[in-house]
Order: structure tokens, then sequence, then C-alpha cells
């Protein structure tokens, strides 16, 4: 019997030694990313970004908590790729109460391996936005139910509204297949604008769960099962540590770079500073700022919904504002410019697209400033014409001298503070005053001055 003990102790030992393993290894990491704003070029790369670092880091689960208005269609469609394509499970969560995951927050949901819900938010209102159509304001008009025919008369925008909306409804149809998520709701918030609480949402299987809060929601997706791109991997959240990965430097600058009334300040002053540098050049300084600023503005420009209608109209206002500047059109060319302006900026972004319009009141006091500049550069180019001539050939007729050494020919004469040659038709004296009456190349044409101050015409005795 007492190899049976020896055997019962070996056992237990190495139970024991099992148990100190399991326990020795380390908790699992779930990164967690934060959106709370518009979707934008910003979002999509600090997301895109943190996919990546987190598949480096080997996380098991990344979470985003997502708070959102909406956003633009293409920065949208890059993050829905970059989660299809990650091999690291991605849990979306609408957080914290309140918050809402409207529009392009809706598809980016579906698309999430998790998609989960705080009480009391709300998602949908999926319906896409035209940026700068013909007729527009905007919104896409909803298009007539299903069964029922469009007007006759509708216009040919329509036609481009119904094509997107059909796309969009397509779209976010197979993200609700591939996830085995409510595909008819989908469609409804894409066609309808429907929208949804947490509630609601679980309820019609839109969502997965609705958790309180973080560690809630890492419990109750806990042994839950998700395909990913790597393939089907089972969630271990339980006690997993919570590691929040703020956005970076370079998001930071993106969203600070790619906000529309920026842009716009960018712009003015890149224009402003270049058109100060070529009217006044060898400052320097308002030419390399200007550059710098207008680079700046492109960039920006280049990453938003801009209307290229709003664009010329833009540059037109510009461009008529700064020839007003160099050329007597009393005013003509500076208020076309200012109504080209500010027409130009109410059409350049789309308003209803979240986050991405150009207040009025912003429109409206660049507006003004720009016809401050004008009317103080028309008010001094006013004074330097009404005051008296300071230099040239010009200036020098009816300037007083005096005679230092006459001659027969010719004599030499002091004015203002200079030696200059003269001649006269009538003899001079020395200390004699003159009076500059003309110029021949280099040589002035003088006269006598009375004692009077008059023009004496009689020579005086050497």
């Amino acid at each position: 019997m007492t190899w049976l003990r020896r055997l019962r102790a070996c056992l237990l030992a190495g139970g024991l030694g099992a148990a100190m393993l399991v326990g020795a290894q380390p908790a699992p990491t779930v990164h967690v990313l934060q959106v709370h704003d518009a979707i934008g070029p910003a979002s999509a790369d600090y997301i895109v970004r943190g996919l990546r670092k987190a598949q480096e880091a080997g996380a098991a689960l990344v979470v985003l908590e997502l708070d959102t208005p909406g956003g633009l269609d293409t920065s949208m469609r890059q993050i829905i790729q970059a989660i299809l394509g990650s091999a690291v499970p991605v849990a979306t969560y609408v957080s914290p109460s309140g918050a809402r995951a409207a529009s392009a927050g809706t598809y980016i949901l579906y698309a999430s391996h998790v998609a989960a819900m705080a009480p009391s938010t709300t998602l949908g209102a999926a319906t896409p936005v035209a940026i700068g159509m013909p007729g527009g304001g905007g919104e896409t008009p909803r298009p007539p139910p299903r069964g029922a025919s469009a007007p006759a008369s509708a216009p040919q925008a329509d036609a481009m509204t119904a094509k997107q909306v059909n796309d969009a409804a397509a779209f976010i149809r197979g993200l609700a297949q591939q996830r085995g998520r409510n595909a008819e709701w989908a469609e409804r918030a894409v066609r309808e604008a429907v929208s949804l609480t947490a509630v609601e949402a679980e309820r019609e299987r839109v969502i997965d769960v609705v958790a309180r809060d973080l560690t809630e929601l890492l419990d109750r997706i806990d042994g839950r099962s998700v395909r990913t791109a790597a393939g089907e991997v089972t969630l271990r959240t339980r006690g997993a540590e919570a590691k929040r990965v703020p956005p970076g430097w370079r998001h930071q600058l993106l969203s600070v770079i790619a906000s529309p009334s920026l842009a716009l300040i960018l712009m003015m002053m890149g224009i402003y500073g270049l058109l100060f540098e070529f009217s006044s050049p060898g400052f320097g300084v308002p030419g390399v700022v200007g550059a710098i600023c207008l680079l700046l503005a492109l960039f920006a420009l280049q990453m938003l919904p801009i209307n290229y209608a709003g664009l010329a109209l833009l540059a037109l206002g510009i461009a008529l504002m700064a020839a007003e500047a160099v050329s007597p059109t009393f005013g003509v060319l500076g208020v076309g410019g200012l109504v080209a302006f500010v027409a130009g900026g109410v059409l350049l972004f789309d308003d209803d697209v979240p986050g991405y319009g150009v207040p009025l009141p912003l429109l409206l006091g660049m507006a003004a400033l720009s016809a401050l500049l004008i009317a103080g550069g028309g008010t001094m180019a006013l004074r330097a014409r009404r005051r008296p001539l300071a230099s040239g050939a010009l200036q020098m007729v009816g300037a007083l001298g005096e005679v230092l050494e006459p001659d027969a020919d010719a004599a030499w004469v002091r004015v203002h503070g200079e030696r200059w040659r003269a001649r006269a038709g009538v003899p001079l004296a020395a200390g004699q005053q003159v009076r500059v009456t003309g110029l021949a190349g280099l040589t002035l044409q003088v006269e006598p001055v009375a004692a009077d101050g008059g023009t004496s015409r009689q020579g005086a005795t050497p």
C-alpha cells in the first residue's frame, strides 16, 4: 500500500502545480478606443491604427466606445473595412448613457463582431446624405415606399438619390447577414430613418448585449464565439485588463485641421498673406505664413466633403476683394466679392452632414473683416493721393534753393540740402535765393526770388 500512497501524493502535487501554472497565466488584455465625435478622417485613422496596434500587442478584444451623430461615408467605410479584416474581435459599445450611434455609427455597430449598448442610448437614422447634389438641401429625400410608384415629374436628382439609398441599404443588409443580426430593421433604418433604444434594439436582435458599464460588458460576452478574419475565436474577457488607448498627436492634428471652419480661416489667411507679400515684397514673413496656411487648407479640403461650386464662388469672392484693393472701382468689385464669398461659404460644406457645416456668423464675420480691410486700404490710398509729393522730379519743381557758386554759363545751388547744377536766364549771385522751375536731366532750371518772395526777372550785380 506504500506505493499507492506515493502515487496519490505525486498526483496531488502535479494537480497543485498545474493549478499554480494556470493561475500564473496573465489576464487577457482588452484595448479600449473612444470616439465621441463625428466620424471623419481623423476618427478613421485613429481606429485603423488602434486595430493594427491591438493585433500586434496580441489583445484579446478591441472595444470601441462610440458616441457619434454620424459622419462621412468614406471614413465610415474605411473603418468598416478595417473591422471586417481584423484578426482581433471588435466590440462596438454605444456608451455612456445618453450616447447615440446615429447614421454612420449604425453601420459600424452592425459591422462589429459584438454590438452592445448602454441603457438610455439610441441608434438608427442611417439614411445617407447627398453632398453637393443639385437642388439642394443636403439630406437625401426619402424614396417612396416599396410598391409605390414615384411621381412622373420627379427630377433627375431623384434617380441619384435612389441609387445612393439602395446602395446603402444593400451594404447594411450585407453586414447584418454576415453578423446574424436583424437585416429587415437595418434596411428600414436606411430607407425610413427609424431609430431604436437600447432595450428595443436587444429585443429586435439588432444588438447582442445591453450593459451598464465596460466591466459588465466583458463579463456578459465571455465565452461567446465570433468569426474574425483569422477564423473562429472564443472570447475570454471575464476579468480582462482594460487598456485605454488615447488618441495620438496625429489624430489630434487631423481633428483640428479637418475642421471646416478652420479650413476656411486657413485659406483666407493663406491668400491674404500671399497677396500682401506680392504687393509689398521683401517682408518674407507674410509670404511664408500664407503659403503654410494655404497648404494646410488645401490638405483639409481634400479630406472634407466639399461642394466645388461653393469652392469656386469662394475663390472668386477672394479674387474680387483682392482686385478691389488694388484697382479704383469705387467698391463694385469689393461688394461683388463679399457676396460671392458669403454664398461660396454657405455652399462649400453641407450642414446636414453632422459636424461638417460652417457657422453663418463665422462667414459674416470673415466677410466683415475683409470689408474693413478693403475700406482701410482704400482710405490709405486716398490719403496718399492727396498728400504732397515727397520725392521725384515733380517734387523739385517750386522748391527754394540758395546759390553756392555763380558762373557765367551755370551755377551750383543747394536745394533740399543737396548740391545741384543749375541754369537761369539771368546772371546769379552767391547767396541769392532761387526757385526751381524745371528739371532737364541732372540740371535744374531756376529763377531768382525777389526779397518780397516773388520772382525777380532782373539779375543781381555780382
